[in-house]
């Protein structure tokens, strides 16, 4: 596949770009990067994704593919040298794409939470988000990855979210590290890949960013 064009759009801090820049690393796929303004979204990103307007998008020989977890999947399937990211087995296939699911459901939607709510609303967000990585720590075992021995679909789609992880500290006043520290331990031992320490953004940078978006909201 020496004469693929491949463009990804993409904003820095996010968790989902990072999973497809993570992706294309671990799959040793060359392409251009194209940071875009997402409170000026350009006519490209508009016409390769009309329906959601959203990073990230990865753009191959001219044709859109929209949605991260998709976009992996994408991945997985057209670049076929090198190490598959998603089991072969069915039913190990079916339960990578339960976990990368839940981690969307469940790490996102809970952490954004934390910065955006206060008080009670705050709190139950903390507990259901502590509460959510502990099943992930029940999930990885004693397993190195999520993959096994190497870093499958779930870990692309689970460790982007360790560059968030201190704003939400931070900002919600409680210490992941203290109630998860296997899942910590796995995300540090993750980051010691050059493939993931590349791909991710760090974690002051992120932090800095969510006070500029809680300024802007007015939070």
């Amino acid at each position: 596949m020496a004469s693929d064009q491949v463009t990804l759009l993409d904003f820095w801090p996010s968790p989902f770009g990072m999973r497809v820049r993570l992706a294309l690393a671990e799959k040793g796929v060359k392409y251009e990067y194209t940071e875009e303004d997402l409170r000026n979204k350009s006519a490209l990103l508009l016409q390769m994704n009309p329906v959601n307007k959203q990073i990230p998008v990865l753009v191959h020989n001219g044709k859109p593919v929209c949605e991260s977890l998709i976009i992996v999947q994408y991945i997985d399937e057209v670049w076929k040298d090198s190490a598959p990211l998603l089991p072969s087995d069915p039913y190990q296939k079916a339960q990578a794409r339960f976990w990368a699911d839940f981690v969307d459901k469940k790490v996102y939607d809970l952490g954004r939470k934390i910065w955006t709510k206060k008080g009670e609303e705050q709190e139950a967000a903390k507990k259901d988000f502590i509460d959510s990585l502990k099943l992930m720590e029940g999930e990885l075992g004693d397993k190195p990855y999520f993959g096994g021995e190497t870093i499958g679909y779930v870990d692309i789609a689970l460790v982007p979210f360790y560059s968030w992880f201190y704003a939400y500290e931070t900002i919600g006043n409680f210490n992941i590290e203290a109630e998860c520290p296997k899942l910590i331990a796995y995300c540090k031992r993750c980051l010691q890949k050059e493939t993931v320490s590349k791909a991710l953004e760090d974690p002051q940078k992120v932090y800095d960013f969510v006070l500029v978006l809680m300024k802007k909201f007015g939070l």
